[in-house]
């Protein structure tokens, strides 16, 4: 069966590549739009991966990450961060809250396939 991945981003962009990426490696994926969007989307799927922006309206990628590592289903999900922030202290952030991986924008295709590959093992 696929893995289901779901990408969150406030760049219809950035999930319209995403998702095309992803897709085209027979991934399943799911769009949300911002962090809030995609904790609501998170609680009704079951997703085997989240790849997420940091900067986003209503609940950035911190928040989003925190929320998810709360939820019984999602302590050991793969959570990678998809930014254009690249400072070590915002990288920290991110891995003190959760997230196991970081992927800096703009990226190749094969670059954030070689991630979720690594991650979903």
């Amino acid at each position: 069966m696929a893995k289901t991945i779901m990408t969150v981003d406030d760049s219809s962009s950035v999930r319209q590549m995403v998702g095309m990426t992803l897709k085209g490696a027979g991934f399943t994926v799911v769009e949300a739009v911002d962090g809030a969007d995609g904790l609501n989307k998170a609680k009704a799927n079951t997703l085997d991966m989240v790849i997420t922006d940091l900067n986003m309206p209503n609940m950035d990628g911190i928040a989003l990450i925190t929320a998810l590592r709360a939820l019984p289903n999602y302590k050991f999900t793969p959570i990678v961060m998809l930014t254009t922030e690249s400072q070590a202290t915002r990288k920290q952030e991110g891995k003190t809250a959760g997230a196991t991986g970081w992927i800096v924008k703009p990226f190749k295709p094969e670059q954030l396939l070689d991630v979720v590959k690594k991650v979903l093992g």
